[in-house]
């Protein structure tokens, strides 16, 4: 066995990863176009959110699959075609005039691309390094996603005073297709006979988080509880953090006269990037659940409180706030599967695990504007909010990893 390729090669190949996800991170500006769709075209709020929830559906079920193919194919032809569909997504949309074929463009389209390009990322890094670093790498790798909004909103703002909805679909789709090929000529899985080396603990050290006793493909896995465990702590804390990513611009507009909402949209990436890359780093001492438990608890106070910031400071905490806690769940959830299951299947194992976001983003997405189109406000909507977050805390509470299982017969 192998301790070559160099370290060097396994932080270009995180770098790329971020970098992809960078641009599949335009997601994230959905709150600036379905606020522009609302006040330019009239669009109701839940049919302004509609293909937001398509899009994040279609990126969740296309994960099993690209996981499937990523772990078969490698990371960067995968990452390839990612990058195309998610351009073509973005570009046809600008053909779209109603919610349904703006549901098939930016929806289906652009959900697909995004499932296969983000798939390929974090499997390909975090093979390259040892398992007390598991955490601290998935962090800097989905971290770019999170941290998407922080330029595609303003960029995103500023095109749409400068030009047409529709123009501003066909510059970003050109934009992403470009940027992604680039980035995944870097992606690559190390050598399969490659091992990563281990430093020994300090003495002192805090205890690593709990690591497979040896890698389970999908069927194993779906045979174990925590498998449905993390699956729902998924949904549960992911709707909360979407329904107010989908809806932030609308949210600061009434809640506290804030025209310039797509500054929260910024704020609430930065932040929501810090806390996938913290959560990674205590992860990796204090352990994955026990972390959620943390993040999940804080958030629903947050959330039961949103609908009395009523200024635009109070705005501006609240939402940086909900970028920090929702950011967790994107380092905890892989570096969970992955320590719970091994990292040699981690992109169909995972795969099967995002489809919790895949339901939570429906849900988030679609009943914050349903509420408030209904009530006249996101007040109970919020309230919803932290009643979920109170259940995912409760359930990473009790979340374990799977005990060790006798190795398979050769």
């Amino acid at each position: 066995m192998s301790s070559s390729p160099s370290l060097t090669r396994g932080w270009v190949v995180t770098l790329a990863g971020l970098g992809i996800n960078l641009v599949l991170g335009a997601l994230y500006a959905w709150s600036v176009m379905g606020k522009a769709l609302v006040v330019q075209w009239k669009w109701s709020k839940a049919d302004a959110g509609l293909p937001f929830a398509i899009c994040t559906a279609s990126f969740a079920i296309m994960m099993i699959f690209a996981g499937r193919m990523q772990d078969k194919m490698g990371p960067r032809r995968v990452a390839q075609l990612g990058g195309l569909l998610f351009g073509a997504g973005l570009a046809a949309s600008s053909l779209a005039h109603t919610p349904l074929t703006m549901a098939l463009t930016f929806g289906v389209l652009g959900g697909i691309g995004i499932g296969l390009g983000y798939s390929a990322t974090t499997p390909a890094a975090i093979k390259w390094f040892p398992p007390a670093r598991k955490g601290l790498i998935t962090g800097l790798v989905v971290a770019g996603v999170g941290s998407a909004a922080i330029y595609i909103a303003p960029l995103t703002q500023w095109l749409l005073g400068r030009t047409t909805i529709q123009n501003t679909f066909l510059v970003l789709g050109a934009g992403a297709f470009v940027l992604i090929l680039l980035f995944s000529l870097i992606l690559s899985n190390p050598p399969a006979d490659f091992r990563p080396a281990v430093a020994a603990p300090a003495a002192g050290a805090p205890r690593p988080a709990a690591v497979a006793g040896r890698d389970r493909d999908w069927p194993e896995m779906l045979r174990t509880p925590q498998f449905y465990l993390l699956w729902l702590i998924y949904v549960l804390a992911a709707t909360a953090g979407l329904m107010l990513i989908s809806n932030v611009a609308i949210i600061a507009k009434e809640q506290a006269a804030w025209e310039a909402g797509f500054v929260g949209v910024m704020i609430l990436a930065g932040f929501n990037t810090l806390g996938r890359i913290v959560s990674g780093y205590v992860s990796d001492r204090m352990g994955r659940t026990r972390t959620m438990l943390v993040a999940f608890g804080l958030q629903a106070v947050n959330m039961a409180l949103f609908a009395q910031y009523d200024s635009v400071a109070l705005i501006m905490f609240g939402t940086a706030f909900t970028g920090l806690c929702y950011g967790t769940i994107f380092t905890l959830m892989p570096a969970a599967t992955a320590d719970f299951y091994g990292v040699r299947n981690l992109g169909v194992n995972y795969g099967f695990v995002f489809t919790g976001f895949g339901v939570a983003g429906v849900l988030g997405s679609r009943y914050g504007g349903m509420i408030r189109d209904l009530f006249g406000s996101f007040s109970k909507a919020y309230l919803i909010c932290a009643a979920m977050l109170v259940v995912a805390a409760v359930l990473a509470y009790f979340t374990r990893a799977p005990k060790a299982a006798e190795p398979k017969a050769a």
